[in-house]
């Protein structure tokens, strides 16, 4: 019988997830919370067929050079920030990601974090916490109204999409900037309008960020675009950390350019910039969106099954980020008792 693949597994993953490989591969597990040192992961890689990693994990030419045997790489994301596609496609090594099973999940959260900052819910949450609350007084935290306010979503994908729906329960009209317009039934479905994103920008009550991260979006919020929301207005960052000008949001913090800001991504993740943490109208979370534990388990089950996939039965997986690849013709499958 021959050997089975080895697949490294470079963070802890659901307990059910890690149970799909089991049958299929030698596992080589870094059970742990934190991310794995660079020199341990490519020590380990160097005979894998498989990686399944996260988004701290940097996929690139440096990796792919440890790894000569290595097949396929199946990331714990929807993002594809870490992975260089261009570099795996040339080596014929397919990549896959986790897309749909967490839209639901994201959307939701950005409307705790939206909620969270327009009601000045954390704060709240510290009074309550620290024993300052003396009793109900008609000037105490006063927050925003969020019925009826427009929306403004930059990136209008799924995810940017699933926001959208969850407007019309608000009376929400929703202005969209993306690259691409979607159908005229999409926007009249959800109430929204396709506007330049300065027009979004000076328009919106609250602007939440739902694009990829890429060279045209990094630091895509920066002080001159800080500079025109509202003063009024809220920032909602769920999707990638260095969208956001960290330092120049810290200034319009506290300078009041714009009334509050909710994280729960950051530039240089897992720090923060020097004086966020002191800005009281910013809510902070660590990553958090897509963490209900169904949609953990729907994305530790769908890159495990992309591996079992491929590397056992040959089939290409229907959540594959390089379309464009040619597997590399020496890779060997494990056939399946």
């Amino acid at each position: 019988m021959a050997e089975k693949p080895l697949v490294v597994v470079a963070r802890n993953i659901p307990k059910a997830s890690l149970e799909l490989l089991k049958p299929h591969f030698q596992i080589d597990y870094y059970n742990r919370s934190t991310p794995i040192p660079r020199r341990d992961l490519l020590k380990r890689i160097k005979t894998a067929s498989g990686l399944l990693c996260l988004l701290t994990e940097q996929v690139n030419a440096e990796l792919f050079d440890a790894a000569p045997r290595l097949r396929m790489v199946a990331t714990f994301s929807v993002g594809l920030d870490h992975v260089d596609l261009a570099q795996a496609t040339r080596r014929g090594v397919l990549v896959t990601h986790t897309p749909g099973v967490l839209t639901e999940t994201c959307a939701d959260f950005t409307w705790a974090l939206l909620f969270a900052a327009a009601r000045r819910v954390v704060e709240g949450d510290r009074m309550m916490r620290a024993g300052k609350y003396k009793g109900w007084d008609p000037l105490m935290l006063l927050g925003t109204d969020v019925y009826g306010k427009t929306l403004g979503i930059v990136g209008f994908g799924s995810i940017g999409q699933a926001v959208a729906r969850r407007t019309l329960g608000f009376g929400m009209p929703v202005l969209y900037y993306d690259v691409q317009p979607v159908f005229p039934e999409i926007e009249k479905s959800l109430n929204a309008r396709r506007v330049e994103l300065e027009e979004l920008l000076r328009e919106s009550d609250f602007v939440c960020l739902h694009t990829v991260l890429d060279s045209s979006t990094r630091h895509l919020m920066n002080e001159k675009r800080l500079r025109m929301m509202k003063p009024s207005a809220y920032l909602i960052n769920a999707a990638r950390g260095p969208i956001v000008d960290e330092n120049a949001l810290v200034r319009a913090l506290k300078a009041g350019w714009i009334r509050g800001a909710a994280l729960d991504v950051y530039e240089n993740e897992p720090k923060i910039a020097s004086g966020l943490a002191r800005c009281a109208n910013a809510v902070l979370v660590p990553h958090l969106a897509s963490a209900s534990r169904e949609t953990r388990d729907a994305m530790g089950n769908l890159a495990a099954a992309s591996l079992v996939d491929f590397l056992v039965y040959g089939r290409t997986p229907p959540n594959l980020a390089n379309k464009d690849v040619v597997p590399d013709s020496k890779a060997s499958f494990t056939a399946a008792s």
